[in-house]
C-alpha cells in the first residue's frame, strides 16, 4: 500500500472519530481546500463547498460541516492511487440541521499531495445541483 493510500485512510479514521486535529496534521499550511475555477455549488453559496486554505480552513471546513449536517451515514467503498493522488469513492447521507432537508450522494474525493507526503490539495466531486437545492432548502 502506498503511503500516500494510508495517509488517505488515517484521514478517513480520524474523522470517523471526529479527531479533527489528527486530520489536520496530515495536510500542508496552505493545503487548497476546494479550489476551483468554476463550481456550481460554489456560486449557489453552498457553505461547505465554499474555497478555503490552510489548515485554518480545512478546520472551518468541518465546523461547518458540524454546524450544518448530521451525517447519516459516510462509506467509504474504494481507493485508488497513482503518483502523487488518491481518488476515493464514497455515500454520504446527512440530515441538515436547519430547515430539515436531507440527501444522499455518491461521491469521489481527489486527494493531491506534495514532495513532503502531505495533503496540498482536495477537491469533492459530487452532484453539485443535489447540493445547491438542498442548501437552499435550510433558509
Amino acid at each position: 500500500m502506498s503511503d500516500h493510500l494510508a495517509t488517505v485512510k488515517a484521514i478517513y479514521e480520524a474523522f470517523g472519530r471526529g479527531d479533527i486535529p489528527a486530520l489536520l496534521e496530515h495536510v500542508s499550511d496552505d493545503v487548497q481546500w476546494e479550489a476551483w475555477a468554476d463550481n456550481t455549488a460554489q456560486k449557489a453559496g453552498v457553505g461547505w463547498m465554499a474555497p478555503r486554505r490552510g489548515k485554518a480552513g480545512v478546520a472551518e471546513f468541518f465546523q461547518v460541516v458540524a454546524e450544518e449536517m448530521d451525517v447519516q451515514e459516510f462509506q467509504v467503498l474504494s481507493l485508488m492511487a497513482g503518483g502523487d493522488q488518491v481518488a476515493a469513492e464514497f455515500v454520504i447521507s446527512a440530515n441538515l440541521r436547519k430547515g430539515g432537508g436531507n440527501y444522499r450522494d455518491e461521491e469521489m474525493h481527489l486527494w493531491t499531495f506534495g514532495a513532503d507526503g502531505k495533503v496540498v490539495r482536495l477537491r469533492h466531486y459530487l452532484d453539485t445541483a443535489k447540493h445547491a437545492a438542498v442548501w437552499q432548502e435550510r433558509r
